[in-house]
């Protein structure tokens, strides 16, 4: 018979004896008493119990930051479910992370993040060598996007990024600025600089005179509003020198609809990356998706620093943190009256889908 079973039937026939008359007010209060002293005592044993452990983990913690100290640092280059890749002194480490550090971390580690890892003698099938990340260290920047429109749930993408270059393309599949706008306030809200690349500049005879005039007046309005502006093709080569100015010595996240062509314009300024190319879909003229997760790439030119993060297509962008309150610090041609009418729609459209702040 269990513990609690046992108390339980004590308990019941104790009712039953004082019911019965077989014992007094003051037998009852008695073992009343002592039931109190025993949950008392048990109270106290946790409490003590608990003070130790803390104690203990304070201990552990401060012994734990010392040793951290003389952990490398690596940066974090591809994230999936259960592992990470962290380049660090030229190797690649195969790396799980502290269930702790789990528990107690706000976001989950992405692309981008610099990490103390504690290095093990194991190493993968693959041959390469496994660790432990330990600690995540502080971001820089942070390039974050929302679950839905509606901005209910944080989905941070890259870290410690310097640029976004968002690519767009001239046709097929054709610009949509409303969400050009969102991925500039996705960076500008994470401290990375933006840069539009209107890309398949090739294209411009397959397309109308009235199509091909709004592209380039966007294209110069954003240049106005502080944006970096360039017109590419990877097929014709056009804008590749000022492409390679933008991204050297700068770690630059690339973002964009799919099939706007990201991956060959990167594959033209540097083929042996040979980043996987997606065609377009000639039933929904929507690019298919080739990345499915973000990962980080050095460049051969420049120093160290000099990388893109290639980041999967994505047909939609919700901003985090973003309300009506704040949103036309993000729009200072609407604020001011300057805006041209798409942009002025642009902005109508975003403050009906973001959250108020009451």
């Amino acid at each position: 018979m269990s513990a609690r079973r046992r108390k339980k039937t004590r308990e019941q026939d104790a009712t039953r004896r004082y019911l019965a008359g077989d014992m007094d007010e003051d037998a009852v209060e008695h073992e009343q008493r002592f039931s109190d002293r025993n949950k008392n005592a048990q109270q106290d044993k946790i409490m003590k119990t608990s003070a130790m452990r803390a104690a203990a983990e304070a201990t552990a913690s401060a012994i734990g930051e010392t040793d951290l100290q003389g952990l490398p640092i690596g940066q974090v280059i591809q994230v999936y479910s259960l592992f990470s890749e962290v380049l660090y002194d030229g190797n690649v480490w195969l790396c799980t992370t502290r269930k702790t550090l789990n528990r107690i971390s706000k976001t989950h580690i992405v692309v981008g993040d610099r990490v103390r890892f504690r290095e093990s003698d194991s190493k993968d099938d693959l041959g390469r060598p496994e660790a432990v990340i330990e600690q995540v260290m502080p971001r820089e920047t942070i390039l974050t996007r929302a679950d839905s429109f509606k901005g209910l749930g944080q989905h941070p993408i890259v870290a410690n990024a310097d640029q976004m270059l968002i690519v767009v393309s001239l046709i097929n599949p054709a610009v949509k600025w409303g969400l050009v706008d969102r991925m500039l306030i996705a960076a500008q809200s994470g401290k990375l600089k933006p840069v539009i690349a209107l890309n398949k500049i090739d294209l411009a005879n397959d397309v109308d005179e009235e199509t091909l005039a709004e592209a380039n007046a966007a294209l110069d309005h954003y240049a106005k509003l502080g944006a970096g502006t360039l017109r590419t093709s990877a097929d014709a080569k056009v804008g590749l020198d000022e492409l390679r100015a933008v991204l050297k010595d700068r770690a630059t996240v690339l973002a964009g609809h799919s099939g706007v062509g990201k991956s060959s314009l990167i594959n033209a300024i540097q083929p042996q990356l040979d980043l996987r190319v997606g065609e377009v879909s000639g039933y929904t003229a929507k690019g298919r998706h080739t990345t499915t997760s973000a990962r980080r790439y050095p460049l051969d030119f420049g120093g160290p620093r000099s990388a893109v993060i290639d980041t999967p297509g994505v047909k939609m962008f919700g901003l985090w943190g973003v309300t009506r309150e704040n949103l036309e610090s993000f729009f200072p041609d609407v604020a001011d009256g300057t805006a041209p009418a798409w942009r002025a729609e642009s902005f109508k459209r975003i403050e009906e889908s973001v959250p108020g702040e009451g």
